[in-house]
């Protein structure tokens, strides 16, 4: 028990503090860098931090869920798809730093509370585990979908990026459902889009 408390925390730190590792390629990274003005890097960059911040989220939501599920093929699928978000928080983190930006000052917050909810919604049951998976996934589509349309349009490097990651998260969500996720209620779907607005709006700045 000892030994698995220590790897979970380890995991934690890995997340909050250290480089991410990949073994895909960073989306865009062959594309030249496009000639923004300072208001638009500072745009862009805010937006990636978003998008990694939702990364550092998504690792303390798979971890607690994989901690409380109880099928293992479902514990797998969690841990196939946070190994995939582990890659898109190298992504962003790159891109963060390519234009002149940093990393969310709230980081170990948004992981402590984001584990938190991911143990409640393992403990649940496995179907709605999944459901709160495949929820979570469709919001961040959605999520991703608003940055594709607010980045500058030059910034290709940046939408390569946000472009595969929601490809993945669409692939998660399918996956989720075809374990079999359960519909989650209006009220809680509702309670989770206020929780991300507020997560966005929030680290744009922070």
């Amino acid at each position: 028990m000892i030994d698995k408390l220590i790897l979970e925390f380890d995991k934690a730190l890995r997340t909050v503090l250290a480089p991410a590792p990949t073994m895909r390629t960073m989306p865009g990274a062959d594309l030249s860098e496009a000639d923004l003005d300072d208001a638009e890097r500072r745009h862009a960059a805010a937006l990636m931090r978003i998008d990694h911040v939702g990364e550092v989220c998504a690792q303390a939501l798979y971890q607690g869920q994989a901690l409380t599920c109880r099928d293992p093929a479902v514990r797998d699928a969690l841990r196939q798809a946070a190994w995939e978000e582990t890659e898109h928080l190298n992504w962003t983190e790159r891109r963060i730093a390519e234009l002149g930006g940093r990393k969310s000052l709230l980081n170990p917050l948004w992981y402590g509370g984001s584990l938190a909810i991911g143990i409640v919604a393992g403990k649940l049951g496995d179907d709605w585990n999944l459901g709160f998976l495949a929820e979570t996934e469709h919001q961040v589509e959605a999520h991703l979908d608003g940055h594709l349309a607010s980045l500058p349009a030059t910034d290709l490097r940046s939408r390569a990026v946000v472009d595969q990651m929601k490809a993945d998260e669409i692939r998660h969500a399918e996956t989720a459902i075809r374990l079999g996720a359960r519909e989650l209620p209006g009220p809680v779907k509702l309670a989770m889009a206020a929780m991300s607005k507020v997560m966005t709006s929030t680290a744009y700045h922070l």
